[in-house]
């Protein structure tokens, strides 16, 4: 017979609520294989009779009956004729517990390659799942037309049917390519075709690609400093060299890439929004690194992650439509400009690199899903992005008027802003004599999440401070979130 401990076990499956939708035979033949994995019954112990387990659980013998036949199914116990059942001989090598020669667990160092151990303490980018002020590079999801979202979504499930269930095609979806090729000639300057579009779920996986297939293990590449830290670590991640150039209020200095005592073959930069200052980088700048780029037949990445949001004149054309080398590679998102989970970017690539990239593509997710990919291309072509855009631009502008008073009002003594012409987050110089990081980490415990500078520089001498997103917050959630913050700021200052 089971120990009365063993026999309650038992019981408390078969009571148990979250169990209730299981059938009684299931609940008493996952209990005893539980008790097996666990080591408490071992090998070669014997189980009670059919006949007095269904007696102390109060159910049929054929119950109990079933649940022994499926664990013997399983080879979890033995059934002899006569004899009765008994935990099988090889449940010792199922057994979670511990025994005096098992395998010592591996460490992260033997466990992973160098590349994975690489990847692994880099720590990987951080994901907010509920935005709370202030994390920057999240949109304002509340005013999302989903009636238009849901309605278009609906039109394709009925136009296409169980063939929107299908995979799509690796380059993505036609009508979408077409829709993002005519959007960014209109409204970037781009010179896009639909051929050369290559829709994927995000601008990181773009630069991830990018990272696989331009480079080697080794090699260098050309970054902004301060730059994109998703960026810096996919590069790193692949083995490549991040070789730092300075940025200031015109953005990349051109120059010191062209003058470098070191080469590299590609560049990535952000010029129509510099992350994360914000700088735009100048006309004659471009030109100059697109003649660089020729001269050296070096590629140039251009991350495009959030110019829909200008706030002061127009914004400048991107890069890679005054590339007459066809040497830029274009990558943009629209997780920024509609909402996270839409998980939809794509890339603009010179004719060389579709196939590759396309093939390598397949390496890592196969396709975007079909569904969201028609939605999105409908949701273009009918105006309702545009018309979406230029609504949250409004809303985006006021909030961040919004935000540069209330840091001049409250956080004078601390922080010195720095406006951006655009974009949705604010970059913010420490001038109080306080630490980043004890800064962070105290706002954090207010519920204030910051995101710190210092890590997005790879110069020695990195600007403290930090990023205050504003996009996803009303007047009103900004309001009190300064007002907190500065109560953070003072009581740091009286603890020096």
């Amino acid at each position: 017979m089971f120990k009365s401990s063993q026999l309650e076990t038992v019981k408390t499956w078969l009571v148990n609520p979250i169990n209730s939708a299981f059938p009684l035979h299931i609940r008493i033949q996952r209990a005893i294989k539980q008790l097996i994995l666990d080591g408490v019954l071992t090998s070669g112990k014997p189980l009670p009779a059919t006949r007095a387990l269904a007696k102390s659980l109060a159910v049929s013998r054929d119950t109990v009956e079933t649940a022994y036949g499926q664990l013997h199914a399983e080879g979890f116990i033995d059934r002899r004729v006569g004899s009765g059942s008994f935990v099988s001989m090889r449940a010792h090598r199922l057994s979670k517990r511990p025994v005096q020669h098992s395998i010592p667990s591996e460490s992260h160092e033997t466990m992973l390659s160098q590349r994975g151990m690489a990847m692994f303490l880099d720590g990987g980018i951080k994901n907010f799942s509920a935005p709370r002020p202030f994390i920057q590079g999240v949109p304002e999801t509340r005013n999302f037309p989903l009636p238009v979202w849901e309605r278009l979504e609906r039109q394709v499930l009925k136009e296409y049917g169980h063939l929107a269930l299908q995979a799509g095609p690796p380059q993505g979806m036609e009508a979408l390519r077409c829709a993002v090729a005519d959007y960014i000639n209109l409204e970037r300057g781009a010179r896009a075709t639909p051929e050369r579009i290559l829709i994927l779920t995000s601008s990181q996986q773009a630069i991830a690609l990018c990272a696989q297939m331009l480079l080697d293990t080794g090699e260098r590449i050309f970054m902004e400093d301060p730059a994109y830290h998703g960026a810096r670590k996919a590069f790193e991640a692949a083995g490549l060299e991040c070789i730092p150039i300075p940025v200031d209020k015109h953005g990349l200095q051109v120059d010191a890439l062209c003058n470098s005592s070191v080469s590299a073959r590609v560049v990535f930069l952000s010029p129509s929004h510099q992350f994360p200052t914000g700088a735009t980088l100048t006309l004659d700048r471009r030109l100059t690194l697109i003649e660089w780029a020729a001269q050296q037949k070096a590629w140039i990445i251009e991350d495009d992650y959030d110019s829909e949001f200008h706030y002061a004149g127009k914004p400048t054309a991107c890069i890679q439509g005054m590339d007459r080398y066809e040497r830029t590679i274009y990558v943009g998102t629209f997780t920024k400009s509609l909402f996270p989970g839409v998980r939809i970017g794509y890339m603009l690539l010179p004719d060389s690199l579709v196939e590759p990239m396309t093939r390598a593509r397949t390496l890592l997710d196969g396709h975007s899903a079909p569904i969201p990919q028609l939605t999105l291309a409908r949701f273009i072509e009918a105006g309702h992005f545009g018309a979406h855009v230029r609504s949250m631009r409004l809303i985006y502008a006021g909030r961040l008027n919004v935000l540069v008073q209330l840091i001049e009002k409250h956080l004078f003594e601390y922080v010195i802003p720095i406006v951006p012409d655009g974009g949705m987050q604010i970059f913010c110089k420490l001038v109080c004599e306080i630490s980043e990081q004890t800064v962070i980490d105290s706002a954090r415990r207010e519920g204030i999440d910051l995101f710190g500078l210092t890590a997005l520089y790879a110069s020695a001498q990195p600007q403290a401070g930090f990023l205050l997103g504003f996009a996803a917050y009303t007047p009103m959630e900004m309001d009190a979130a300064i007002k907190l913050l500065a109560k953070v700021f003072r009581t740091l200052l009286r603890k020096e």
